[in-house]
């Protein structure tokens, strides 16, 4: 059962009952039922005050991604793979570099002969029907403030790009969640008709790893 946030308590198949760190700060909506199977990681880090991490939950038949901190690592892996097309040819991948207002982009990729590249990632695991996927699940309003910065990127001549990464299997569409978030939703259509590109990927989701495998079409909000 998740609660105040990053807390969820869980019973082990050994019958223990341990409190797992949750790295997600959205609602979580159709992941945070108790009694859900989950599957948790350890660390042995003396300085860390859990030892477990809340990493996979099964929802829907099948296995949902639930760090938000894994989406830029797998996105790390599948631009040095060249695994993302629209996102090949560049020279560098840096991260965390500084832009906007008080802000660190996840990547700029960069390369002498072409414009530098910003990009931004999201992670998504929200399915309500059917095989889309939306973001977000709760209002959003950093992320908002991460349109508007890319747009600026645009405006200044670069190349600028959000990336959702839907950390879930079933899922063969990808749409802004206007009913949650009416503010991002018209923030991500501005964004767009703007210059800022918009790209969404499925991952395929194992109990040993989680890849970035396929891009899935945009569904107008």
């Amino acid at each position: 059962m998740r609660y105040k946030r990053f807390f969820a308590d869980v019973v082990l198949d050994d019958g223990r009952e341990v409190t797992a760190h949750c790295p997600n700060p959205g609602a979580m909506l159709g992941l945070n039922t108790p009694g859900l199977a989950c599957w948790l990681s350890r660390s042995d880090d003396p300085k860390r005050k859990l030892a477990f991490t809340l990493e996979l939950v099964e929802a829907d038949g099948g296995l949902v991604g639930v760090n938000t901190m894994h989406p830029n690592r797998l996105v790390a892996e599948a631009l040095a793979e060249g695994a993302i097309p629209e996102l090949t040819g560049y020279a560098t991948h840096r991260r965390e570099v500084r832009y906007g207002l008080n802000s660190r982009v996840d990547f700029l990729l960069q390369h002498p002969d072409r414009s530098a590249c910003w990009l931004e990632v999201k992670n998504c695991h929200l399915r309500r029907s059917g095989a889309l996927a939306e973001f977000p699940d709760c209002v959003a309003a950093r992320s908002l403030k991460h349109l508007r910065e890319l747009e600026a990127m645009v405006a200044a001549g670069d190349r600028a790009v959000a990336l959702f990464v839907i950390q879930r299997t079933d899922c063969d569409e990808f749409q802004a969640c206007a009913d949650l978030d009416p503010a991002f939703a018209a923030g991500l259509s501005r964004a767009m008709s703007n210059g800022v590109e918009v790209l969404a990927y499925a991952c395929d989701v194992r109990l040993d790893g989680v890849a970035i495998t396929r891009r899935v079409p945009l569904r107008p909000a």
